[in-house]
């Protein structure tokens, strides 16, 4: 018969293969949201996160929104759906619009360059059903994440049906920013 102790170990040994395997794609063992994680880190840093959202829609904004005490570093939301918005609320240039497209690298880090706050995060993208085409498909998201003076932009194909792209470009996002912050993970 085992001791208690004895199964801890075996317990712990085994959890320890676990992350040698697997540990990049760990981010917590409790049961609080990342974006709960994310709010507590930037707390730590009494710095304040913005976020410009297109395909999304508010989406992303929501997941902080939700949660008590984020107005400590909570900024703003813009929602530029429309690419005269993008123009006008977040400095993307006409020709950056025209040349590479509202879903492109291009305008998810410009979309970035109109937010002021130490954090920064941007999506653009096709949620779909229409819309799509060869060269951009339904589901070709962009996020774009800005720490400080670091930027990264990080292309997603994602698959499902408009609500699933949004979702899962949420937490794509969520988890990038989670993993940048703690992690200055290069993307």
């Amino acid at each position: 018969m085992q001791t208690n102790a004895s199964q801890k170990n075996k317990v712990e040994k085994i959890k320890e293969k676990i992350y040698n395997i697997i540990g990049n794609f760990i981010i917590g063992e409790d049961s609080v949201k990342i974006e709960e994680k994310i709010v507590e880190y930037l707390k730590e840093k009494h710095w304040k996160i913005s976020l410009a959202e297109s395909c999304t829609g508010g989406l992303l904004a929501d997941h902080f929104i939700r949660l008590a005490g984020v107005s400590d570093v909570f900024y703003e939301a813009i929602v530029s759906y429309d690419n005269e918005a993008k123009q006008k609320r977040l400095g993307v240039q006409k020709e950056t619009l025209d040349y590479y497209g509202a879903v492109s690298e291009n305008t998810a880090k410009e979309m970035l360059l109109g937010l002021s706050t130490e954090v920064a995060v941007s999506t653009t993208g096709i949620a779909g059903p229409g819309g799509g085409s060869k060269e951009k498909p339904v589901g070709l998201v962009y996020i774009g994440i800005r720490v400080l003076d670091k930027t990264y932009i990080i292309k997603k194909q994602f698959h499902g049906n408009r609500q699933q792209i949004r979702k899962r470009t949420v937490l794509e996002a969520l988890v990038s920013l989670f993993q940048i912050l703690t992690k200055g993970c290069e993307m």
